[in-house]
């Protein structure tokens, strides 16, 4: 049988195995880059499916997970319905029952929780291929709350469809299980940053984590990429005011390190913002270990600092 792992751009048809290393962590404080390298193993073509509309969550599972060509098929099988949302509509409202999972296709949309006086604390940003709610597939009614926070694209995914295809394929709800793993690792992360980091570093890291996740997802660069959330939803997301926001992204830009425009940030000096942010990117790369590493990931997932 043949598995399928790594980049979607770069599988060509090569009639036979190759190694393909994607540099991505880091080691202390040092630049997040050639510190970590990931070996993957593909074969053959996956012919057209960036152009997909579920190619960029595809990409993501192929990240962390191995599929046949048949679980591809399988996921890219399922049914989907494209629905707009402008900036600040809910996409799922706290409390809701959902039948569907949400994908998001277009745009930056935001996990949060919602105090009694209306305020909110985003807890998780999605981009482009992120399945916001891939676990409302066995907890429909939203103990969660989703909010568009750009112009966005959500893709409905029926759950009676993502339910099927994790029963008929073992190894399809094992990478929807890793999958789900890297949510909460980003959640993790986000905990220990706003209970114990200073405004300065709670951006820094946002701003990086940011900047690999846009590179991963082949969306932009880490010290280039487009983000157009407000200074308003920037504090949502720090547990800051927006005027604490202001004056920290004031701070930063007068390190150098970083530039924050209206539509995009710029990172002049990764190696001092990740310092700044304290950043250690290894939570954004579910791995497994043992027996099941050697399973889903050829030749065992090397993994060195």
């Amino acid at each position: 049988m043949k598995f399928y792992s790594g980049n979607l751009t770069q599988v060509k048809m090569l009639g036979g195995e190759t190694g393909i290393w994607m540099g991505l962590g880091a080691s202390g404080h040092a630049p997040v880059l050639c510190c970590l390298a990931l070996r993957f193993q593909v074969v053959d073509q996956l012919s057209n499916l960036s152009n997909h509309k579920l190619g960029r969550f595809l990409n993501r599972i192929l990240r962390h997970s191995r599929l046949s060509r048949a679980e591809i098929d399988a996921l890219l099988s399922v049914r989907t319905t494209a629905v707009q949302y402008r900036p600040r509509i809910d996409v799922v409202a706290p409390g809701q029952t959902v039948d569907h999972a949400c994908l998001v296709w277009r745009g930056i949309a935001g996990r949060f929780d919602q105090m009694r006086d209306g305020r909110r604390q985003i807890s998780a940003l999605h981009i482009p291929g992120d399945m916001c709610d891939l676990l409302s597939v066995v907890q429909p009614r939203a103990s969660w709350s989703i909010t568009a926070l750009t112009q966005t694209t959500i893709l409905q995914i029926p759950h009676t469809d993502l339910r099927d295809i994790a029963m008929r394929y073992p190894n399809i709800a094992m990478a929807f299980w890793r999958d789900t793993t890297l949510d909460s690792a980003v959640l993790n992360k986000w905990i220990g940053n706003l209970g114990r980091k200073d405004a300065q570093s709670r951006l820094a890291h946002l701003f990086c984590e940011m900047g690999l996740r846009f590179e991963l997802a082949q969306l932009g660069t880490r010290t280039h990429y487009a983000f157009g959330l407000t200074q308003e939803q920037l504090a949502d997301a720090a547990g800051l005011t927006s005027v604490h926001v202001n004056r920290t992204l004031q701070r930063l830009r007068e390190t150098g390190a970083i530039s924050v425009q209206t539509s995009f940030v710029e990172i002049h000096d990764w190696c001092q913002l990740s310092r700044i942010a304290q950043f250690e990117p290894e939570y954004l790369w579910p791995t497994t270990s043992g027996s099941e590493q050697r399973r889903f990931l050829p030749n065992s997932m090397a993994i060195s600092a």
